[in-house]
């Protein structure tokens, strides 16, 4: 059994990443623009944690062109999902600890 109070994924931890896997696990997949017009992120700092996700393998990344426009599409892998659940029950242990009426 687990410690009530075990470490949380630091990479989770970011109030932006997590925004993202949240969103990625409702939808599967999004566009860069969506995720950053419902993150209110700039593009900049939307980049560079979408790179930290998919360096941990959370979730993959396609780049291709749209006529003369750069699309990037964004989705959420197995690994991403897993590590979401795992991350919000060790939360949940948080907010209610054994033994907590």
């Amino acid at each position: 059994m687990a410690a009530p109070f075990e470490e949380l994924d630091p990479l989770l931890h970011s109030q932006l990443r997590l925004a993202v896997m949240s969103l990625l696990l409702s939808v599967r997949e999004a566009e860069f623009t969506f995720l950053k017009e419902k993150t209110g992120a700039t593009a900049g700092n939307l980049s560079v944690q979408l790179g930290k996700l998919k360096d941990a393998g959370y979730l993959t990344l396609t780049r291709e062109m749209n006529g003369s426009y750069p699309l990037t599409r964004c989705a959420i892998t197995p690994q991403g999902v897993t590590a979401f659940e795992t991350y919000v029950q060790a939360l949940q242990r948080y907010l209610k600890p054994p033994g907590s009426a």
